[in-house]
């Protein structure tokens, strides 16, 4: 079994900018061990000849073919509509 020490703890908790007592990393050392104790059980399973699984759920992609729709304007009339353009391009503020 993984054996998680309190440095560990204390340091992925640093990594996640999270503040933890000595008592919280030794109560987190004990579950993160058996949490690990419990996922290398999975290393134990024969999994030779299984495909692996991607979709759990049986939903499938749907695509279609693109489609031109002619919605007989122009750019114009379009850029005459915005607040403000530039040249061919609608204008808008900076965000960042």
């Amino acid at each position: 079994m993984t054996q998680i020490s309190k440095d560990d703890v204390k340091y992925v908790a640093a990594l996640a900018k999270i503040a933890i007592t000595d008592d919280e990393a030794e109560k987190f050392t004990k579950d993160l061990s058996e949490i690990l104790g419990y996922v290398e059980q999975l290393d134990s399973v024969n999994t030779d000849g299984l495909q692996p699984t991607y979709q759990v759920n049986g939903l499938i992609n749907i695509t279609r073919d693109d489609q031109i729709i002619d919605y007989k304007t122009s750019r114009e009339k379009l850029l005459a509509n915005a607040p403000k353009t530039n040249g061919e391009f609608v204008e808008v503020p900076k965000v960042l």
